[in-house]
């Protein structure tokens, strides 16, 4: 399939690859001679309903996609939104000589090229165009040296595609049926889930416990400067040879781990420190080992997310989204890859660099080579570096904002890849001393001085434990000796709390996922950002917290769908994947095993055990999701809190309950939807069941004899009437009851049945203007206003609803009408400078609630971000992310505009009505296909 040299003199070639802004760039690397066009991503994949299946397909395969009768067929179609796309690249090819596919070289680019082959069919010479950076000289050599299509990893990905849709499509509906329509389950978001929820179990079963130590400064007795210091800070480490508790030597219950522990409270800690007050101490031992620290390899997938969520705040999300752009505009290398490896190339621009900007001193004698450590890495791409054969440093880019500060940290982390390693000293002094009753107490400190800072000149890794010491942390002590005679400045008790485990964040839970081998690489972002959409998981700060309609979905899928959502068997479903790739197992009975319980030769690895746990019967998924009568909807749902109070996950949402419903004494109330779980407690359950919620009868109005009401409300707490039982509800003489929301100054167990008439009473008509139209005071959404056909004014109170004279309504009218709010509010909080824009970021309370700004991009915050505890970092990732995302793309005036010029047209002749009417009978069958099909597509994992 290489270009032959007939059309490589002369012809038309038709280049195919995935996105507009990479179809740009590579066209200004060809020849006038080359067309280049865009897929737009996948042009085809199995249908998203079953409107979307051709007729000839019934039952199961209609709803699934694929024919698992028939060796798990799939059904192929092409999207709706691309088949415009479609009819253009193939006129684009009846004018070509050649056909070059240039998607991307990983298994979904591999299939992308696979289906345009398919759907295309077309009849000139075919060549795969692989590359893995976006550069002249990688284009022109790529078009130079082609490959054939790679039908095995085209055949991996079908299978990864066909088993996620069954998992997908087979389990989510027993979500949708036990915990909540529109929900959905996937073979790795659920895992990921799990751990997240996980997480939060051993925070709210952790207790903490106290412990205490001794803090001693030491003087040396003599002066000291930057090199030697003249005293030291030590923490008690024995006492009478008995090891000091530390945080680590206690269990999450609070007890201790290690026996043969000294445990101090305050009083013996105080104790001790008085009793060692007049102590002479003196330095016991002095342990001084080499230190030596090499660079990090270059960066791949899941360490690029780590390092731009530590370093710049970005979500998994935005860096892929950054990086993306980066890469389509030759910046750097493809971005989803599992490889350390650096070409010959790029090893040679790396130490060039090294000698030009920090001199030979820091360049090794050989390049340094980095092995794999991912398992079953996808392809032998380059690790993420900068393109080209020369680096070009960041200033050297032209870039700016986000785009700058990830490359940047892609070329500094590159270059000190091939630079030597830092080395320096580590010392360790003990410092010991007997107390006043006679008890011998050793301290001990540690320190590290680095002689030659190497790679580190260029580079540090961040980590994900703010409060840990990075690698580039001196910390000197003073040159001592052993026997040295020190004297005591200050001995301090401190006392500590153990803490709960940390939360995940985007970098950690990552990092978890690729050290359980769960996934791949190239999915956690997108892996991440389900759970997050799905409600599954919401953020407070950088921490990645599970709510509690996440609880009861893994508590379903733990007890009843075990195996998958088990750490290994994921894992193992990952290697079974991988073998089907290499060619060592058959797609085929490796699903029918997974998929029926039964099949042809696949007895081992992860679908052999797709049974239900129990290691005694190997069922399949369809076995599993057909017994649904043992699931108990309201057991997986229910959490108990203490004291008789259970936590439940509703079709509304959270709340606490205490009794059972229609009992004496029954009390419920709704829990905010952002409440962390751990923060649940009995105490805060109590004061939530404490608050008014339910009815309350305000009494009778007096005009039409109904009672009135006031409720909680899920938007809010609001005021009704009780309408007669004989009163229609539906048809012409339809009666609907009035209603009206409370104003925020008003509370449910406070307002009177003459609130509630005045509420309900608005609209109020204030008047009409001279030319008769009419003006009304009304209580909207946010706040009072005042409407006179589509113009609207606020009001300052809401008390002038009723107040509000007709003269003083013109008066407000008179004036010209103010965009945004009469007087700019003082900002809800400040975080200090953006270190992108460089321009201070503030919270601001906004139309649809708080959010961040710089003055130059806006962002609302998110479910689980509060004003109180929001942090800066948070808030740059919230206008990182909302920058990635560009511009809103503003269609709806198009729309609108068009919609207008179809009214104003002339009217249809006959025929045409006639044609509409016979549309109208084709639209209508596929309605209910329709509607269906868009329940179905929250099915699927993203």
């Amino acid at each position: 399939m290489s270009p032959t040299s007939e059309t490589a003199q002369g012809g038309r070639r038709l280049v195919i690859v995935e996105s507009p802004a990479k179809a740009k760039t590579i066209k200004g690397y060809l020849g006038p001679g080359y067309v280049v066009e865009a897929s737009v991503g996948h042009i085809r994949d199995l249908p998203s309903g079953a409107a979307e299946v051709p007729e000839k397909y019934t039952g199961e395969v209609r709803r699934l996609g694929v024919d698992v009768e028939h060796d798990f067929q799939p059904i192929y179609v092409v999207n709706a939104d691309k088949k415009a796309q479609v009819r253009k690249l193939k006129e684009q090819l009846a004018g070509v000589d050649e056909l070059f596919l240039a998607t991307d070289e990983d298994r979904e680019g591999e299939a992308i090229a696979w289906h345009l082959l398919e759907v295309l069919k077309p009849k000139v010479p075919v060549h795969r165009m692989v590359f893995h950076e976006i550069t002249k000289d990688a284009i022109q050599e790529a078009v130079r040296n082609p490959r054939e299509l790679n039908k095995r990893m085209v055949d991996a990905q079908e299978t990864r595609r066909i088993l996620d849709r069954l998992y997908g499509y087979e389990v989510s509906p027993v979500l949708w049926k036990k915990v909540m329509r529109g929900l959905s389950a996937g073979r790795v978001q659920s895992v990921a889930t799990r751990l997240v929820v996980e997480r939060e179990r051993e925070r709210i079963a952790f207790r903490s416990a106290e412990y205490w130590d001794l803090t001693g400064t030491f003087a040396t007795g003599r002066a000291g400067d930057s090199s030697d210091p003249s005293s030291l800070v030590a923490r008690l480490n024995t006492v009478d040879g008995r090891r000091v508790a530390q945080g680590r030597d206690f269990g999450s219950d609070g007890q201790l781990k290690t026996a043969n522990i000294l445990h101090l409270d305050e009083e013996k800690a105080r104790a001790l420190a008085a009793s060692l007050a007049d102590t002479s101490f003196s330095v016991r031992s002095v342990e001084s080992k080499p230190y030596r620290r090499s660079p990090y390899a270059p960066f791949r997938t899941t360490t690029l997310q780590q390092e731009a969520s530590r370093k710049l705040g970005f979500g998994a999300k935005a860096t892929m989204q950054v990086a993306q752009k980066l890469y389509e505009n030759g910046f750097i290398t493809y971005m989803r890859t599992d490889s350390t490896i650096l070409s010959d190339t790029a090893v040679s621009a790396a130490r060039a660099q090294v000698t030009q900007l920090y001199g030979a001193d820091y360049l090794p004698e050989k390049p340094r080579v980095y092995a794999g450590k991912v398992k079953n890495a996808q392809e032998a791409h380059e690790a993420i570096r900068p393109s080209g054969d020369r680096f070009r440093t960041p200033a050297e880019t032209g870039l700016t904002g986000d785009q700058f500060r990830l490359y940047e940290l892609i070329w500094k982390r590159t270059v000190a890849s091939q630079m030597k390693d830092a080395t320096g000293n580590s010392v360790t002094v003990k410092i010991g001393g007997r107390s006043a009753d006679g008890r011998d107490a050793e301290f001990s400190a540690s320190g590290k001085t680095i002689t030659f800072h190497g790679f580190m000149k260029a580079y540090v890794e961040g980590a994900d434990d703010p409060n840990a010491e990075l690698d580039d942390r001196e910390r000197r002590l003073p040159q001592v000796a052993e026997g040295d005679a020190l004297s005591a400045e200050e001995i301090t008790a401190d006392g500590h709390a153990t803490k709960p485990p940390a939360r995940y964040t985007e970098a950690s839970l990552v990092k978890e996922l690729e050290e359980r081998e769960i996934g791949r690489p190239s999915t956690y972002a997108s892996i991440i950002g389900t759970i997050l959409d799905r409600g599954y998981v919401f953020k407070k700060g950088t921490a990645l917290v599970p709510s509690f309609l996440s609880f009861a979905v893994v508590n379903l899928l733990e007890k009843h769908f075990g195996r998958l959502v088990d750490y290994s068997f994921t894992a193992k479903m990952e290697d079974d994947l991988d073998r089907i790739a290499r060619g060592e197992a058959q797609a085929v009975p490796w699903l029918k095993r997974f998929y029926f319980g039964e099949g042809e030769g696949e007895g081992s690895g992860a679908a052999a055990d797709a049974g239900n746990g129990d290691g005694d019967h190997l069922g399949g998924l369809k076995e599993l999701v057909t017994d649904l009568g043992a699931i108990d909807a309201r057991e997986i749902s229910s959490f108990p809190v203490g004291d008789g109070i259970m936590l439940r996950v509703g079709r509304y949402g959270p709340y606490v309950e205490r009794g059972e419903k229609d009992a004496e004494g029954h009390q419920r109330a709704d829990v905010p939807e952002d409440l962390a779980p751990d923060e649940l407690t009995v105490a805060y359950a109590e004061e939530l069941l404490a608050k008014p919620s339910g009815d309350f009868e305000l009494g009778v109005d007096p005009v039409s004899g109904n009672q009135i009401v006031a409720k909680a409300g899920r938007y809010g707490p609001y005021v009704t009437e009780i309408l007669p039982e004989d009163t229609p509800k539906t048809g012409k003489n339809a009666v609907k009851p009035r209603t009206a929301s409370l104003f925020k100054s008003m509370a449910l167990d406070t307002i009177t049945l003459d609130d509630a008439l005045k509420l309900m009473s608005l609209p109020r008509v204030v008047g009409a203007d001279a030319e008769g139209v009419e003006i009304t005071a009304q209580n909207g959404r946010y706040g009072p206003y005042l409407k006179k056909g589509t113009d609207s004014r606020s009001l300052t109170e809401e008390e002038q609803l009723f107040t509000i004279t007709l003269e003083e309504a013109l008066a407000i009218y008179a004036q010209p009408k103010q965009r945004g709010r009469a007087a700019a509010k003082p900002p809800l909080k400040e975080l200090g400078v953006d270190p992108v824009s460089e321009k201070p970021v503030v919270v601001k309370d906004g139309r649809f609630g708080p959010y961040v700004t710089d003055g130059e991009t806006n962002a609302t915050l998110r479910t689980g971000d509060s004003v109180e505890e929001i942090t800066p970092e948070r808030g740059f990732e919230l206008l990182a992310e909302k920058r990635a995302k560009g511009p809103a793309k503003k269609t709806a005036k198009k729309t609108a505009a068009k919609k207008t010029a179809a009214k104003k047209a002339a009217p249809a002749k006959k025929t045409a009505a006639k044609k509409t009417a016979a549309k109208k009978t084709t639209t209508a069958k596929s309605a209910a296909a329709k509607k269906t099909a868009a329940a179905k597509k929250t099915a699927e994992q993203a």
